[in-house]
């Protein structure tokens, strides 16, 4: 029996779950001599962890960058899963050819043992500054980190050959991993030369993204990032048959009474924050540490999977329908966002109400105050005050809506259950309050809304870029999680070729 007390499993914010009946075991019933592991057991679950936990590493090192965060969650969750669908009798892999192993070998130690190299060699090439926290965890386990051979008839090599076929076959998928572009020699660099419209100094078109000064917590030293991964929507989708299949139709620009409106309501909104809004803003912004917007939602998956008291099979499952749908989300998101190259409310109130008398947060320490409307800021602090890239659709209400909406059909419920109890301002004005709010997540649907009105409440986006991000996720989250349905069910037909290089 192999341990499962890893010390590297995710602990992050804890989500309390209401109780509730387990489900009855949906994997193929082979001849096991040894019970299924459930729940936080389960090796499946073991590994989530140490991918989180990878992620927060990442975060800590490279500064949020949740569009490559998506794929580096996503490309093991596949590799996982290829990896198991030899052991299954009816699951056809997404990319990895090997042949179907005997039913015999159809046991849960293959299965743990299979998936857990291809975690560890898919979680190595993507987050290769954390390799020994994964050969760590393979020893944790009982297994040999030095063995490296791509044998498909051993469950280790069979997971080698998964991960190792995995990252191959999306060598060239337009992520630049590896930094082999001919316009662009670093890693998941920008190749199309994007400039924006308008500098930090000077707007040019103010229907167009501007950057922004941030300034550093310890120096005070001001800075102005340049937009984020702009190459993101030439990445090829897992699922989605192009990055613009469901691109939404164009946002207001100035002029348009509903913008204006929606402006106004942005203000309105900061000016009336409540504490438990406020923490709500700092829950979904996932602070220091972040796993970005896919890592929470695997998060979230993790609440199910301890709720039903899932096993390896349901959890390497619902990993790859919620990890594929993240992506392929992140990936529509970035053909609206660069298509159409919108502004933010950090701009938008500046000009419209420049001159206006209004209410607005003055910063940690000073709170709600009167202020003209060119002094106005979103409720963040000042080293990260809003995304560096445009705005419509929102990223947030986008990976919310699709993975929120792939959980549902995964589980076939909406009940989610979770809550998280948070002191408010802890993260943008410490010290406000010593009272904690409770955040109640009943269902999927409403955690997913609750997540897009935080980041118009944080004065990130308008109205319409949230719901658009949600309508857009939601087509996304439907499609992703019934071509996985496929792969789960046998129904896919022969894994996929490699993707070329266009370079």
């Amino acid at each position: 029996m192999h341990p499962r007390n890893s010390a590297a499993a995710f602990s992050g914010v804890l989500l309390v779950l209401a109780s509730c009946s387990a489900p009855e075991p949906t994997g193929q019933e082979v001849n096991e001599t040894a019970p299924m592991e459930r729940g936080a057991a389960n090796v499946a679950y073991i590994w989530g962890g140490v991918a989180l936990e990878a992620t927060a590493n990442d975060t800590e090192n490279n500064k949020p960058r949740p569009t490559v965060n998506s794929r580096m969650l996503a490309l093991p969750m596949v590799a996982q899963f290829d990896a198991w669908s030899r052991y299954d009798s009816l699951a056809v892999p997404v990319f990895l050819k090997a042949e179907r192993r005997p039913v015999a070998e159809h046991t849960e130690a293959n299965k743990e043992e299979a998936i857990s190299y291809a975690m560890a060699r898919a979680l190595t090439s993507v987050y290769p500054a954390d390799s020994q926290l994964f050969a760590d965890q393979l020893t944790a386990l009982g297994y040999d980190p030095g063995y490296t051979d791509l044998d498909p008839t051993t469950p280790a090599g069979l997971g080698n050959l998964a991960a190792h076929t995995v990252i191959e076959a999306r060598h060239h998928d337009g992520s630049n991993m590896f930094g082999d572009h001919p316009d662009a020699d670093t890693l998941y660099g920008d190749y199309t030369h994007y400039v924006p419209v308008n500098q930090a100094t000077r707007m040019n078109d103010i229907d167009r993204w501007q950057p922004k000064y941030f300034e550093e917590e310890t120096t005070g030293r001001r800075f102005a990032p340049g937009c984020l991964s702009p190459h993101w929507q030439h990445v090829a989708p897992l699922f989605l048959d192009s990055a613009a299949q469901f691109r939404p139709p164009a946002p207001p620009v100035m002029g348009d009474p509903r913008l204006e409106a929606e402006v106004r309501e942005v203000v309105a909104m900061q000016a009336g924050l409540t504490n438990e809004e406020k923490a709500l803003v700092e829950f979904m912004r996932d602070g220091p540490r972040s796993v970005q917007q896919a890592g929470h939602w695997l998060i979230f998956a993790r609440d199910v999977s301890l709720r039903d008291d899932h096993t390896l099979d349901d959890d390497v499952k619902m990993y790859f329908v919620v990890a594929s749908t993240a992506m392929d989300c992140f990936i529509a998101c970035w053909d609206a966002k660069m298509h159409y190259d919108n502004s933010r409310p950090y701009q938008q109130v500046h000009h419209l109400l420049g001159e206006e008398d209004i209410t607005g947060w003055g910063g940690p320490g000073v709170g709600m105050i009167a202020m003209k409307g060119k002094d106005w800021r979103p409720y963040s602090p000042a080293n990260f005050l809003c995304p560096p890239f445009p705005a419509y659709p929102s990223g947030h209400s986008t990976v919310s809506g699709g993975c929120g909406k792939a959980l549902e059909l995964f589980t076939g419920s909406d009940h989610y259950g979770a809550s998280v109890t948070l002191l408010p301002g802890w993260l943008t004005e410490p010290g406000i309050t010593q009272d904690s709010v409770t955040l109640r997540f009943p269902t999927f649907t409403e955690t997913a809304e609750m997540a897009g009105r935080s980041r118009v409440l944080g004065g990130y986006h308008i109205q319409t870029d949230n719901v658009e991000g949600l309508r857009l996720g939601r087509r996304v989250g439907e499609l992703v999680h019934a071509r996985c349905m496929d792969h789960i069910e046998g129904r896919a037909g022969a894994p996929r070729e490699p993707l070329a290089a266009t370079y």
